[in-house]
């Protein structure tokens, strides 16, 4: 298999890729302010975010490198729920989503060279009704410190998920489905 740089210090998407079957990459993250232009439904702010961060790990790749970038964000009725800064705002980001649908888009794009593709996957999550003391509890934990929305789905804050609808694994920061197929197109199949 060709050499893989996935651009991200995700231990969550270097944890999928070798689900996946992709031991062998290198992780190489480049530097890359957030932003985008304002108006874009939140499956184009993940996409365009993703493209940043691809155009940025290209200065660090040679060319016949597969680069593998992604960005996952969380919304709950178009307000973007980011990483919190403190115990606080994990509080309350948790209190918003407790009983509550919120989404989950990831952006990914995979780029060889001059070929470059871009897609998102969407997943609608459900919380359930969550008293303050549980959600303190899980904030005592540390694990929402470093998580879009507060949360993580892989670990226990599974306990206040009551559904999924649609990708799990785009809920943890990579939809593997969707990179599979991206990667196909790229020559690489993951199943042969």
């Amino acid at each position: 298999m060709e050499r893989i740089v996935l651009a991200s210090g995700s231990p969550r998407r270097q944890e999928l890729l070798g689900r996946m079957g992709i031991t062998d990459f290198d992780i190489r993250v480049p530097e890359v302010e957030e932003r985008y232009p304002e108006n874009l439904s939140p499956e184009e702010i993940v996409q365009f975010i993703s493209r940043e961060k691809s155009d940025a790990a290209a200065l660090l790749c040679r060319e016949d490198e597969l680069i593998i970038t992604a960005d996952t964000m969380v919304f709950l009725r178009e307000k973007r729920l980011g990483k919190p800064r403190d115990e606080a705002e994990a509080l309350e980001m948790l209190t918003m989503l407790s009983g509550e649908r919120h989404t989950v888009c990831t952006g990914v794009t995979v780029r060889r060279g001059t070929k470059i593709s871009t897609r998102a996957q969407k997943t609608d999550v459900y919380f359930r009704p969550a008293t303050e003391k549980e959600l303190r509890a899980y904030i005592r934990t540390g694990e929402p410190m470093d998580k879009a929305g507060a949360y993580g789905v892989q670990g226990k804050g599974a306990l206040l998920v009551e559904r999924i609808d649609g990708d799990f694994f785009n809920v943890m920061g990579l939809p593997v489905g969707m990179l599979a197929d991206m990667l196909r197109d790229f020559g690489i199949e993951l199943l042969e």
